[in-house]
């Protein structure tokens, strides 16, 4: 791995907090065991009228991401800054389509779960199964496979079929989750996971399912989109980030 020099104070202090924040985000991803070795991305909106956006530098596992190695790119896939690294071309189709088309969106989170690319691929989706599943499947949208995401045009499905919605199953593919700052992303997708490994659990049991009663899915839905709209997000956001100190405080470098 590259031992780049700390950009700490060669950057402003919002884009500084910015890549320390997507830099804990790839390390909590990492200790849950959602990382497909090199192969997913999550990225994050640097502040600014600039439209950049971080995203991780192609060839490095989640747990040796540092802020200061992750890569600023602009909306063509540009590198505005320099790195030895380069950026994964699906990665900038994905992430740039929503950062381009939802300014309301600062985080973006892709994983390719054994549970997430498992439901993903059940052709009921999502079903309302859990509490968790429940919490968010009124905001949760669904994306066609259509090969590697490597096509420009895709973006305009992708920006489509999301809407204003911040969940996605990117069908026979996995799991996407948005929000405002990297804390309300990762609560999202931790949610989405859960919800998926759940559900795995629940029909590989084998059992008859119960199923709740009618309107208590929407009634959770409305429950749920309170406390992803920044208020468990901001709860849980700090411990999270003890963890991660506890673990390795490398990301802050």
């Amino acid at each position: 791995m590259n031992a780049n020099p700390s950009l700490k104070g060669s950057v402003s202090e919002e884009e500084w907090q910015a890549r320390v924040d997507l830099a804990a985000t790839y390390r909590l991803v990492a200790m849950h065991g959602w990382d497909d070795m090199v192969f997913t991305h999550i990225s994050a909106r640097v502040p600014g009228p600039e439209h950049h956006f971080l995203i991780n530098p192609y060839g490095l596992l989640f747990d040796e991401i540092t802020a200061s190695l992750l890569v600023k790119i602009d909306m063509d896939g540009n590198k505005v800054q320099d790195s030895p690294y380069p950026v994964n071309p699906a990665g900038f189709v994905i992430h740039s389509a929503l950062h381009m088309n939802r300014p309301d969106i600062g985080c973006v989170i892709h994983l390719h779960t054994t549970d997430g690319v498992a439901v993903s691929a059940q052709a009921d989706g999502l079903l309302p199964l859990n509490q968790h599943a429940m919490m968010l499947i009124g905001d949760l949208a669904y994306h066609d496979y259509e090969g590697l995401a490597l096509e420009i045009d895709e973006r305009d499905r992708l920006v489509a079929d999301l809407g204003a919605k911040n969940f996605m199953l990117l069908r026979n593919h996995g799991t996407l989750a948005a929000g405002n700052n990297c804390a309300d992303a990762f609560l999202r997708i931790y949610y989405l996971e859960r919800a998926c490994a759940m559900q795995t659990r629940a029909l590989a049991g084998g059992m008859k399912l119960n199923l709740p009663n009618q309107g208590v899915p929407e009634k959770t839905a409305m429950q749920g989109a309170f406390g992803f709209n920044g208020y468990m997000g901001a709860l849980a956001w700090p411990a999270l980030l003890r963890k991660v100190e506890r673990m390795d405080p490398s990301y802050r470098l």
